[in-house]
């Protein structure tokens, strides 16, 4: 049995996949991923045994420009990407029984599997990308803001934006594969029965008119790797520090400036993840410590508070530590659902709107340190499931059985 599983972005798009490549090889499915041609992927599945497909640009390339990319440059880089995966993903997926496919990026995947008579299976790691009238669509970077709050209408209009960017290309694809057009290219990636690798406390799945939704939990693994020993020497050497990062985001360029100055009117230490923004300390002081990529399980585990963007990854780990989390969510993707389901749940803070100044960040501090708000993190952390990707893994070899 062999499957290929695909999906483009950073890494919090490409870890859940690579859990479920895990999973599926203690069942003894051969899996093959398709992902970004970073190094730094190539390297993660290689060190798995997992056989790397790489395409599309690099991501990292993209994200860490001085200047975010214009909607043209976004447009024609999705040009780019959606010709990549129609090159790439038919020899990819040759021999193999299912194609599973992460985030509507995959414009391709669904007609490479038809062709070929696959299983197709798309799976979304956040509620918010699925249609439901219960909440509005995710921001999508480089396309019009609707002037409307109707979600019902949002919705129809962000149908109609995937259909103007991509519509040609992917019917153009399928007439030469012998496919027939489709009308509504977002639907026809999410399929009529997508998974959704979210826990369903953290992020429940509400009502999806059209689709039938399997949730299956998140898709996580257990990290096992030590924390680098001058990072251990900092946390023994004092109270638990608050961490601040912002993962392969690009925050406002002052925003870590801001957040240990606010940390620091706390009397509470601070760890600063420089990530892909690079993020530079404010001074040189002992109670602020650099780092680049650590173990995030172990280390949110001797945190204070963890302050991040919203990334379904970073909000998960965080939440299963049960730490309070303060979320700064850029305006892109589910940052800003995650930032929601944080308030909602009451173990944190979500910043939105202008960029945090050291005053908002201190009340949010003072909310997000209180005792009370720590023993609903805390509880919070309990409830949370880890054998989503088991779970999925299962369900995907027991239908190609």
């Amino acid at each position: 049995m062999r499957v290929l599983l695909s999906t483009y972005g950073t890494r919090g798009d490409v870890e859940p996949l690579v859990a479920l490549a895990v999973r599926l090889q203690a069942l003894d499915v051969q899996v093959r991923m398709c992902v970004p041609p970073d190094e730094e992927f190539a390297r993660r599945l290689e060190s798995l045994g997992i056989p790397v497909v790489p395409a599309g640009p690099p991501v990292r390339e993209l994200m860490r420009g001085p200047t975010p990319p214009s909607a043209g440059e976004l447009s024609r880089y999705r040009d780019e990407l959606v010709a990549a995966q129609f090159g790439i993903l038919p020899t990819a997926a040759e021999g193999c029984d299912a194609l599973v496919a992460a985030g509507l990026g995959q414009i391709a995947a669904r007609s490479v599997a038809e062709a070929a008579g696959l299983q197709y299976v798309y799976v979304s790691y956040s509620a918010v990308n699925l249609p439901s009238p219960h909440h509005a669509p995710p921001p999508r970077t480089g396309w019009p803001e609707p002037p409307v709050s109707d979600h019902r209408t949002l919705w129809e209009m962000d149908a109609h934006n995937v259909n103007t960017q991509f519509a040609e290309a992917l019917n153009h694809h399928r007439a030469s594969m012998g496919l027939p057009p489709v009308d509504n290219v977002r639907d026809h990636v999410y399929s009529g029965r997508p998974w959704l690798a979210a826990d369903p406390v953290l992020g429940p799945c509400p009502e999806t008119p059209g689709f039938d939704v399997v949730q299956t939990g998140a898709w996580t693994l257990p990290d096992e790797r030590p924390l680098p020993a001058e990072l251990v020497a900092f946390l023994d050497a004092g109270a638990p520090p608050v961490y601040v990062g912002f993962g392969s985001m690009r925050p406002s360029p002052d925003i870590g400036h801001t957040a240990v100055e606010a940390i620091r009117a706390q009397g509470r230490r601070i760890l600063v993840s420089r990530g892909w923004a690079d993020l530079e300390l404010v001074d040189e002081r002992d109670d602020v410590f650099a780092m680049g990529e650590v173990n995030h399980q172990r280390l949110f585990a001797r945190v204070a508070a963890v302050v991040h963007h919203g990334g379904a990854g970073t909000t998960l780990t965080a939440a299963r530590a049960g730490v309070p989390q303060v979320v700064i969510p850029l305006p892109v993707s589910d940052n800003p659902y995650w930032a929601g389901r944080v308030a909602d749940l009451d173990v944190g803070v979500a910043l939105l709107g202008p960029a945090p100044t050291v005053e908002s960040l201190s009340v949010a501090f003072d909310t997000a340190l209180a005792p009370e708000t720590q023993a609903r993190a805390r509880a919070l952390g309990a409830r949370l499931r880890t054998d989503g990707a088991t779970v999925a893994a299962a369900r995907l070899v027991g239908a190609l059985r």
